[in-house]
This record gives C-alpha cells, sequence and structure tokens, in this order.
C-alpha cells in the first residue's frame, strides 16, 4: 500500500464519519425511527441498500472464487434482478398494508403467533453462525491479502482487521439504526461499483481482452460431459450444477432470500409508501444484474492469467495441496494490477461492502429481537426503551458473531458453497409459507406452521447428515443416506420445497380455514376498492417499461451464456 492509497482511505473515512454524524443527530425517539429509518426512505435510499446489504464478503471472495474455480456456475444466484422485481410488484402492497416491521411480525397476522416466533428463531439463529460470523471472518481475509500484513504488534493481523472491521460498524449502527444504514449504503455503493469496475477493466487489459478470457476458461473442463466453466447450463448429471437443479434451486433460494428474508425486506420496509418501495426494489435490480461482471468474471480473469503465467509460478498464490487459491481471486487482483490510489479506492469498496453488509445484519437482526421477542412479552415497553433494547440486542449479536469466527475458520477455502448449502436448507419451508400465504386463501395457520417446522426439521437433518457423512469413514449404504445425503442439494433444494408446499395444503384443508377479516388485504383477491386503488397509483408506464428492460437483460444473458 503506497502513500496515496492510505490518504484516499483516509478520506473516505471522513466523509463516512460526517454521514453517520449526520445521521446521529436525525431524530430517532421511537423503534419506526430507529429501526426503519422514519419509513420516509426513497427510492434511490432502498434501492442502493438493497444492493450494499447483498454485496458482502460472500462476493469479494467466495463469489469471485466460485469463477476461478467453476467459471460461470454460481451466475445463476447472481442474475437474479428478476427476483427483486416479485418483491416490487407482487410483495411490496401486501406488506404495505400490514405496516409490520418485521417478516415474522407479518406471518402472525397472516397465520399465528407460533408462526412469527419459529421463522423469527430461525432468522437470529442463521444470521449469526452464518452471515455475521462468515462476512467477518472473509473481511479479515481479504485485508490480511490486500495489505499483505501477517502480523502487526505480534498479533494476526486477520484478528486486528476482523475486529476493527466489527466496531467501527456496530458503533454506527448501534448509534446510527436503520438511517446509517440506507444512507452510508448511499455513499458506499458507488465507490464499490467504481473501485470492482477497475478491476474488471484492468484484469482484462492484462489478460488481452474478453475473448483470451472466454478462450482459456472455455478449454478448461468442469465434469465427463463436455461442459466447460464458460457453460451457464451444465449436463442434468453434472455432480455440482445440473442444469434442472441450479435453475429450481437458485429460484427457490432467491424467492426466499429477495421476497420473505428481513435482512432485504427490511430496505423496503423503510419506503415512504408503496411507489418508492417499488422503485427502489426496480433500482436495486438493475444493481443486481453487475455482480457477475463485477466479481464472478473477475475471477475467470485471475483463473485466466494464472493459466497464461504457470510458467513463471502462476498468477493466483498456491495451497499446500499444489492447487491454486481461488478464494484469493479477488484480494490477488487489487494487489498486483492496481496503481496507487485506484487500490486504496478499490479497497474503500471493499471496506464500504463489508461495512455495509454487516450494518444491515445488525440492524435486522437487533429489530427481530427488539419487536419479535422483547416487545412481544413487555408489550408496555416505551419506545425510547425499545431503541436501548435494539443496541443493546447489536452488541450482543456482534459478540456471539466473533465467538463464532474460530469455527468458521475452519471452512476458509469453501464459504461460498458452505453460505448456498445452509441456504439452500433453510429457504424451501419459509418460501412455502410465504407464498401460498399470499396467494391462497384457504392457507389455514396450522398449514403455514407445520411448513416452518417441516422445513427446519428436513433442514437440520440434511446438515446433521452432511457432517456425519462427509467425516465419516466408509458409511454404510441405506434409505437415510440415499435421502439425506446423496442427494444433489439443488434437486434436494427443489423436493423439499415440493413436500413444504404439500404440507400447506395438506394440513389446510383439514383444518380452520381463515377469517375473511383476519387475511383482508393479506391475500390476492382481499383488497378492498381504496387498498387497490392505492396500489394501482403507485406505478405508471415507466415502471413497466424498466421492469421489462430488466427481463430482457436476464434473457439475453442466459442466451449468451447458454
Amino acid at each position: 500500500m503506497a502513500l496515496l492509497d492510505w490518504i484516499v482511505i483516509i478520506l473516505f473515512c471522513f466523509v463516512l464519519i460526517g454521514i453517520i454524524v449526520w445521521v446521529m443527530r436525525q431524530k430517532q425517539d421511537s423503534s419506526a425511527d430507529y429501526f426503519l429509518g422514519g419509513r420516509d426512505a426513497t427510492w434511490i435510499a432502498i434501492g442502493a441498500s438493497i444492493f450494499a446489504s447483498n454485496i458482502g464478503s460472500e462476493h469479494l471472495i467466495g463469489l469471485a472464487g466460485a469463477g476461478a474455480s467453476s467459471g460461470m456456475a454460481m451466475a445463476h444466484w447472481e442474475i437474479q434482478g428478476w427476483m427483486i422485481l416479485i418483491l416490487g410488484w407482487v410483495f411490496v402492497p401486501f406488506y404495505s398494508r400490514s405496516m409490520v416491521y418485521t417478516m415474522p411480525e407479518f406471518l402472525e397476522q397472516r397465520y399465528n403467533p407460533q408462526s412469527r416466533t419459529i421463522l423469527s428463531l430461525i432468522s437470529l439463529v442463521s444470521y449469526v453462525l452464518t452471515k455475521v460470523a462468515v462476512t467477518v471472518y472473509a473481511g479479515g481475509l481479504v485485508f490480511q491479502q490486500v495489505f499483505g500484513i501477517q502480523e502487526l504488534w505480534g498479533i494476526d493481523f486477520f484478528w486486528i482487521s476482523a475486529i476493527g472491521l466489527i466496531l467501527i460498524t456496530a458503533i454506527y449502527t448501534i448509534f446510527g439504526g436503520m438511517r446509517s444504514v440506507l444512507y452510508t449504503s448511499v455513499l458506499q455503493t458507488p465507490i464499490l461499483l467504481l473501485g470492482s469496475l477497475v478491476i474488471l477493466v484492468l484484469g482484462l487489459r492484462e489478460l488481452g481482452g474478453w475473448d483470451e478470457m472466454m478462450r482459456i476458461a472455455g478449454a478448461t473442463p468442469v465434469n465427463e460431459y463436455g461442459d466447460t466453466m464458460t457453460d451457464l447450463i451444465r449436463s442434468n448429471r453434472d455432480a455440482n450444477f445440473p442444469w434442472l437443479g441450479a435453475l429450481i434451486g437458485s429460484a427457490i433460494i432467491g424467492f426466499w432470500y429477495w421476497c420473505t428474508d428481513q435482512y432485504i425486506v427490511q430496505r423496503v420496509l423503510s419506503g415512504k409508501n408503496q411507489k418508492e418501495s417499488r422503485r427502489g426494489t426496480i433500482f436495486g435490480a438493475y444493481l443486481k444484474l453487475l455482480p457477475v461482471f463485477l466479481f464472478l468474471i473477475p475471477g475467470m480473469i485471475a483463473y485466466a492469467l494464472h493459466q497464461q503465467s504457470l510458467a513463471n509460478g502462476g498468477f493466483l498464490p498456491m495451497m499446500a495441496n499444489g492447487v491454486h487459491n481461488a478464494d484469493a481471486a479477488f484480494p490477488t487482483l487489487v494487489a498486483k494490477l492496481l496503481p496507487a490510489g485506484v487500490r486504496g479506492l478499490v479497497v474503500c469498496g471493499i471496506l464500504a461492502a463489508l461495512m455495509s453488509s454487516l450494518a444491515s445484519l445488525f440492524n435486522s437482526s437487533s429489530m427481530l429481537f427488539t419487536i419479535d421477542f422483547y416487545k412481544r412479552f413487555k408489550p408496555n415497553t416505551s419506545e425510547k426503551k425499545l431503541v436501548v433494547i435494539g443496541q443493546v440486542a447489536t452488541v450482543v449479536i456482534v459478540i456471539l458473531g466473533v465467538l463464532w469466527i474460530p469455527i468458521m475458520r475452519s471452512v476458509g477455502d469453501v464459504l461460498y458453497a458452505y453460505l448456498q448449502d445452509v441456504q439452500s436448507v433453510l429457504a424451501p419451508g419459509i418460501a412455502a409459507a410465504f407464498l401460498l400465504g399470499v396467494t391462497w386463501k384457504r392457507a389455514s395457520a396450522k398449514g403455514g406452521m407445520w411448513a416452518l417446522i417441516s422445513g427446519m426439521v428436513i433442514g437440520l437433518t440434511r446438515l446433521g447428515a452432511n457432517v456425519f457423512y462427509s467425516n465419516a469413514a466408509n458409511p454404510s449404504q441405506n434409505l437415510f443416506k440415499a435421502v439425506f445425503y446423496d442427494i444433489n442439494w439443488l434437486f434436494f433444494c427443489g423436493w423439499m420445497f415440493l413436500f413444504c408446499i404439500i404440507v400447506v395444503i395438506v394440513v389446510s384443508l383439514f383444518t380452520q380455514a381463515p377469517s375473511p377479516a383476519k387475511i383482508q388485504g393479506l391475500v390476492f383477491g382481499t383488497a378492498t376498492a381504496g387498498q387497490r386503488a392505492e396500489t394501482r397509483a403507485s406505478w405508471n408506464k415507466w415502471d413497466i417499461i424498466h421492469t421489462m428492460v430488466i427481463l430482457g437483460i436476464t434473457v439475453a444473458f442466459y442466451i449468451y451464456f447458454w
């Protein structure tokens, strides 16, 4: 790191501090002010926050690493701007009418209190054990690679950077709340986009252009069925990414993540009205088209550069087993290709992505605890005290995330696969409960509740089987292993989603249907004339045009990389 790089980083930090100080001076007396920014966010802030919250360590390390190891396979999960459109066009009216703070609270209105509790528990545990810990772990790893420092003051630099990242982010999240997340995202998003674009351009220039990358990656086989790194649609016999499983699995995981996960939907709930919330999702959908090119393609570029320079020791660092370290793709590009000043800007972009992702996690987790647990048991708690409880909850979540890091370090080279595997068994039950909840009037309280319970039990069984059979020596073949371990993870996600849908239908048909009053405005066909008029007034022809453009780009992408 040159002096100019440090100057750029310091300037970025000063601007960030200025925004945070300004946010902290804003009125935040109520829980709505603190957790949802007073529900007055505009489409720019919502869209930028959706994107910045989504882009975290799993992209900077995992997605670029996936590009360097398996090519275009993970693009199914990243070219999902169309999924955010479902949030805007289908779910925003229901969430807006319900005036809820959290997704578990919505399920309570639609189903029952037990459904709310189940979803709250699943969300909190998954945030602490996966998103918080993985983001912090990978953040420490990135900065150790970029700065090239192994130890400082006799302490592993990984821990210095990881803890420093947590403390800075926690401070402005605790005191600034949702407004700090929204407004810092407006600063962080363009820096991240610009920095990653510079990486893409300089990487292609160093390599010799797009065609050279496609030539090298296209000559690298990924299975015995003729597929290469440039193939998005792979043989259905592929062990990792069969095309049918990839389409089904990515859609289910995407639906859960973009339309029902508190982590993302909370950005939309902060909108001042349906119009701003929907346009925020459209803007976010445009931005979501970019990660494939800003992170996955640079990973493929790093792989191609490595192949070009094998005679000189290679471009990527090598691991102890003699294989190139794919997860080091993005930080290696930063360290080796960027000139002074630009490197500092890209480091700011990395810092911005990690901080924004962490801030969103902290705010969403503390909100789930405060609203879905504390306030339910102490409903007369004052608004100011709820804000304090949310701040304390953030501190606790930070501590739990740090304590989990040593365990997460053991999965360092498979971060992206680890996250997707967990999400593939987390998503189906929740997705089934929400999907039928807003599309089928007959879906009963117990139907939705048992879908959540079934999904949780099956998911934990699958994860347990993965841990056991992955470490067992010569495990015997049996029905349990065949069902819960041998089935491809993407097909398992699809079958699990279908099973949870059937659970909702069967249980609902044998239990009491919800009353019309309970589901009014929460299910298709139940909105009042006034509610329908409000939703219709919130969009015009330009919203439709932009939606069609996003869908057209998505189709074009699939055709090109087919």
